[in-house]
């Protein structure tokens, strides 16, 4: 698992996507709110409904990006531990401070510059 090209791509580029992809999501739902006003003042009782089924559905985005963060994290905290190249220098010690400290962008600068830039690629047993 810790060896699978596509995860490690996924992992390392899905957190990035999820958060520009919750500040589209967020941006439409205020312009649609935004743009639905007049609508919405002639019937109150529809408020309500637009309102917190947008935010609903924003919610369950974000609790999914964090979820799929975590896991990113966790998965590349392990590669980093178990990877043979980083025996030199303290380089483990390193790369998990950037990964935890730059949790999003860490986790890509890892994978390009430890996982996809090597040639032969680390093999994690």
């Amino acid at each position: 698992m810790l060896n699978n090209r596509t995860l490690q791509g996924f992992l390392a580029i899905a957190p990035l996507v999820s958060l520009i992809l919750i500040f589209v999501g967020y941006f439409v739902f205020l312009f649609s709110i935004i743009s639905n006003a007049s609508q919405l003042e002639s019937n109150p009782d529809d408020f309500p409904t637009e309102l917190f089924g947008g935010l609903a559905f924003i919610f369950i985005f974000i609790f999914l990006s964090v979820i799929l963060s975590l896991l990113s994290l966790i998965y590349f905290i392990v590669h980093v531990t178990k990877n043979p190249n980083l025996e030199q220098n303290n380089m483990r010690v390193v790369w998990i401070l950037i990964i935890v400290l730059v949790s999003g962008i860490g986790n890509l600068i890892y994978w390009l510059a430890e996982i996809q830039s090597k040639k032969p690629r680390p093999i994690i047993s």
